[in-house]
């Protein structure tokens, strides 16, 4: 399966036990993200993560600072993704450059979990936050999603080099919700059932202009702060390191 792989894939693929993908999941020792209530496990993060020599038979606390590729530990930026996704009153994830989740999404909406649901469905949502990526706006501007919702990004930086993107979604646009015939037309997309979607077309966030600017003002903030405790913590974790080779000595 292209895209995320199922907790059952990935236990064929490691050769390990249900309980031992979701304890290292809960972990952070391989590659994985929160989808509603089940875990979906990025396929390119997983291929990144076996070819580093991680096999799934001895997880290690270890495998946490290098999580995030060139980010700090998830679990010093989720709680900030958390609360901001809260605050803002839209869904918030952070992604790697090619679209693959970092951390949990945060505060989904309900369409988005119905459609994370579908066979595949976690897999387009990826493609769609990928092609933000490709997007020559540096400054984070509204545009319309997969799923007819409005979405935006900002870019976070390590040192120089763009690593990762903070998005918002879940955002109906002026026109909300789709008519019969774009709600038949996205249901398509998906393989889906319209009936299924319809059910859950207004499980969406609704913002006024003074909303939206506040979201659209707010990610480059939320980025800034993600690549500063990045910094902070690659600068502490050198320290760390030069002091245990001073030891080992």
């Amino acid at each position: 399966m292209a895209g995320m792989l199922t907790s059952k894939e990935l236990q064929e693929l490691l050769q390990v036990d249900r309980s031992t993908i979701y304890r290292m999941a809960e972990a952070g020792s391989l590659p994985a993200v929160k989808v509603g209530r089940q875990w979906r496990f990025p396929e390119a993060a997983i291929e990144r993560w076996l070819a580093s020599g991680h096999d799934g038979s001895a997880p290690s606390r270890a495998a946490e600072a290098d999580e995030g590729f060139d980010l700090a530990p998830t679990s010093c930026i989720q709680p900030i993704i958390d609360l901001l996704a809260d605050m803002l009153g839209v869904m918030l994830v952070v992604t790697d450059m090619q679209g693959v989740p970092i951390t949990d999404v945060s505060n989904p909406c309900g369409l988005f979990n119905a459609v994370a649901q579908i066979p595949g469905g976690t897999a387009e949502c990826v493609a769609g936050w990928q092609d933000l990526a490709g997007s020559s706006d540096l400054e984070p501007r509204f545009t319309g999603s997969h799923l007819g919702l409005m979405c935006a990004r900002s870019f976070i930086r390590v040192g120089t080099e763009l690593k990762a993107m903070v998005i918002a979604g879940g955002i109906a646009p002026g026109v909300w919700p789709p008519s019969d015939t774009e709600l038949e037309s996205m249901a398509q997309s998906f393989g889906a059932d319209s009936a299924d979607l319809a059910t859950h077309v207004d499980e969406v966030y609704e913002l006024d202009a003074n909303a939206r600017q506040r979201v659209l003002e707010a990610l480059p903030r939320v980025a800034a702060l993600i690549s500063e405790i990045t910094t902070e913590f690659r600068s502490l974790r050198g320290r760390l390191e030069a002091i245990a080779a001073l030891i080992e000595r």
